[in-house]
């Protein structure tokens, strides 16, 4: 394949290399998870997020048809410089969950809850948790009222198109 334009129709298009190629592969290959189901439970015992849990949305430009209710936006592709400043405040506050997910939490999502983890294990740390939410907020939406009544934003017609 070459450019189209005055005198570059001999040069190839050369792909972007995706985002996460400018950071380390996470030792941790396998994250551990956590369930929509387990996380509802959470939120149903009174947990809350932000005091109890932390939930990051890790989605950026596919960030519409609602969030589960109390998560903090960080998207993945500024995720990685942030990590030592995240696990101190998440450390200061007594956080000791750090949920992640992006729209089906197989690529970002994992990717993200991999990089804390080894963090976290950098730390010493044998408390706190990194964990990948199964099927993200794909799944989340998709469950059923009790998962949509804990979105904000929530917008029906955004979860059919998907």
């Amino acid at each position: 394949m070459t450019q189209n334009g005055p005198g570059a129709s001999d040069l190839p298009i050369r792909p972007e290399p995706p985002w996460h190629a400018a950071y380390p592969v996470a030792r941790n290959k396998n994250p551990e998870t956590i369930s929509r189901l387990d996380l509802l439970a959470l939120i149903k015992q009174g947990k809350k997020p932000g005091k109890d849990f932390v939930l990051v949305d890790l989605r950026r430009t596919d960030h519409e048809g609602g969030t589960i209710r109390g998560s903090i936006n960080l998207p993945a592709q500024s995720l990685f410089p942030t990590i030592p400043t995240l696990y101190a405040l998440f450390k200061a506050a007594n956080v000791d969950t750090v949920i992640w997910y992006c729209g089906s939490s197989r690529g970002r999502g994992n990717r993200a809850a991999a990089w804390f983890d080894d963090h976290i294990k950098d730390q010493g740390d044998s408390n706190m948790k990194s964990l990948v939410l199964v099927e993200g907020i794909k799944g989340w939406a998709g469950a059923g009222t009790d998962y949509v009544e804990l979105m904000d934003e929530y917008n029906e017609e955004a979860w059919r198109k998907q």
